[in-house]
């Protein structure tokens, strides 16, 4: 891995290390301007110059088992449709349909090959998206069938997660994300199954930013999470940023914790088929920019999206995946890892709405980052090209 791909710190490495011995400190580049945070007109601008280029995450593959099944999603503020079409294939189109622009279909579930729109019945061919029928077709003074099917999106998957593209010039998602696909194969996403509560909810109070900076980084854990502290040995905590995606390590303490539910944890957590005895010794982290977060844990996978609500909130997307037919022990264990999880959020809410408030102070300009901060200088970074380029 060059220099050039990755920029890699740790506790536990050297500057002279992490920089090809020339004895410097790693580069960790600088924290965003408030401006970059504060009104309307400058999360519009990310609508279009992040959110509308970039890869965001729509769904699980196990949510499109057969043909003629769908989830809508959205991409920013782009409704967004995926189909898995007769032939087994993945399509994506903006859900939108094509004459007063009703949004086609709602929620996900099972379909025909002709995608009905629910107010006029026009109709596509989902395999495609090619404008099939129209009711009262000899009524139109002009009705060109060619230049109106639906407007496509691209889709692509990562590991069994499925991404959608709206910018059909973007690099592949293959591209983007090189290198983390492999990582994740350990965890057999395809095969997981959903458990637990998923859903979209307006739960953090700071803008979309804030809240993945905050994801980040590990400097504010001796700080802000006492549990975390506990669990693991923030001595080893380390962190890789890549072109499109940034990893995480953080291993667990071999020491049991002075709290019972966190003992209980280290003591019966397992890995999960297809993980080793030493998958069940550390939590990985992956995000891939924007604002996908993927948490690996040895009894489960979670995936976490964050999602603008206005320029002052988020509204989270979340969804938690596990190994079918799991025995007892292996759910009290994910019980136990869902309630960390909370508390560990319940913090973090906190924690967001607090710099939400700063960063409104007149005068303020940001601070250096610390090595343990490099993922939010390449975040800061990212966002810079894409929205001043744009």
């Amino acid at each position: 891995m060059s220099e050039t791909s990755a920029q890699i710190t740790s506790a536990k490495t050297s500057g002279a290390a992490a920089n090809g011995g020339n004895g410097s400190a790693p580069r960790v580049g600088r924290a965003l301007e408030p401006h970059y945070y504060l009104g309307e007109r400058a999360l519009q601008r990310e609508m279009e110059t992040v959110f509308a280029r970039s890869w965001q995450y729509a769904g699980h593959v196990g949510e499109l088992p057969e043909p003629n099944t769908y989830i809508t999603t959205v991409a920013g503020d782009q409704p967004v449709l995926v189909v898995r079409t007769e032939d087994g294939e993945l399509r994506a189109y903006r859900n939108v349909c094509r004459h007063r622009g009703s949004e086609l279909l709602t929620g996900e579930g099972s379909c025909k090959r002709a995608l009905r729109c629910r107010y006029h019945g026009w109709t596509y061919d989902s395999t495609d998206g090619s404008l099939l029928g129209v009711p009262e077709h000899r009524g139109y003074a002009e009705l060109d069938k060619v230049r109106l099917g639906l407007m496509p999106a691209r889709v692509e998957l990562l590991a069994g997660f499925i991404f959608i593209n709206l910018d059909a010039d973007a690099p592949a998602l293959a591209e983007v994300t090189a290198g983390l696909g492999e990582r994740l194969e350990r965890y057999n996403i395809p095969d997981l199954v959903p458990f637990g509560i998923k859903g979209i909810g307006g739960s953090q109070p700071a803008n979309w930013k804030i809240v993945v900076e905050n994801y980040l980084e590990g400097y504010h854990v001796p700080i802000a999470h006492p549990g975390l502290m506990r669990l693991l040995d923030y001595q080893r905590y380390g962190v890789e940023t890549h072109d499109g995606w940034a990893w995480f390590e953080a291993p667990l303490r071999d020491a049991p914790s002075s709290n019972r539910l966190e003992r209980a944890y280290q003591r019966l957590a397992r890995p999960m088929a297809g993980l080793t005895e030493a998958d069940s010794k550390v939590w990985r982290y992956a995000v891939v920019y924007p604002n996908t977060a993927i948490d690996m844990y040895p009894d489960q996978v979670n995936v976490w999206q964050i999602r603008p609500d206005g320029s002052n909130a988020t509204a989270d997307r979340w969804a938690c995946f596990r190994h079918p037919n799991p025995g007892p022990v292996t759910r009290l264990v994910q019980r136990i890892n869902q309630r960390f999880n909370n508390e560990v959020l319940d913090e973090d809410v906190d924690l967001v709405s607090a710099v939400q408030t700063g960063i409104h102070t007149r005068g303020y300009s940001p601070g250096p980052l610390s090595e343990r901060e490099a993922a939010v200088g390449w975040f800061a970074d990212r966002i810079r090209a894409d929205v001043d380029a744009g």
